[in-house]
């Protein structure tokens, strides 16, 4: 019972939530809102309300398991948006290298856009821990539907990715780890994760 009434204050709250953030004019008796007018003649809201997941509760073993949840909640909002970020930025990539006449025009842009992107980006990543940079690994692959080794490798060259690669593994990192929530547990929770900060639930 206590779950359903739960339920029941969530939705008025977002449904409160957004009546408010579909309105286009503020009248002296509230809010005007888009609406339809069904065969009986009654005005109804016409408003589109967002996806709420629900899951399971978790229960957890430990301590040490609960910690791990919430480190992934942690390491999950510092490194999505740059993740995305990656995505959106090598489509661009793609879209310029392709207006490209030759490889060596191709060559020097990647060589300019590095600069640009380490100089914009590196200080951000260095403030990342380890676990958050494993994070970030496994989010790109998730974004971009390639690893990490494998966009170094198609954009920088095959030397650059063994090195980048040689250098990961020093620091206990691995740019070859794909995502895969179907299959993989940890992936599965880190999705979970991912649903619900999205959603505004987390």
């Amino acid at each position: 019972m206590a779950k359903i009434i739960k339920y029941i204050i969530l939705f008025v709250c977002l449904s409160s939530f957004f009546v408010e953030m579909y309105a286009q004019e503020e009248s002296n008796d509230g809010y005007l809102v888009p609406a339809i007018v069904d065969e009986n003649g009654d005005t109804l809201p016409n408003l589109l309300l967002p996806q709420v997941y629900v899951y399971p509760v978790l229960v957890f073993k430990d301590k040490k398991q609960e910690k791990f949840y919430w480190k992934t909640v942690r390491d999950v909002k510092k490194t999505l948006p740059y993740a995305k970020l990656v995505s959106k930025m090598l489509k661009e990539i793609d879209k310029d290298l392709a207006a490209l006449p030759n490889d060596r025009e191709r060559k020097k842009y990647m060589e300019a856009k590095e600069e640009e992107l380490l100089a914009t980006y590196k200080p951000i990543l260095k403030r990342f821990t380890l676990s958050q940079g494993k994070m970030m690994i496994r989010l790109v692959d998730r974004e971009c539907n390639k690893t990490s080794y494998q966009l170094i490798k198609q954009f920088r060259g095959g030397f650059r990715a063994v090195f980048w690669q040689g250098f990961a593994k020093m620091l206990g990192a691995n740019l070859k780890v794909s995502y895969d929530a179907n299959t993989n547990e940890e992936d599965r929770i880190v999705e979970r994760v991912i649903n619900l900060v999205e959603a505004g639930q987390l």
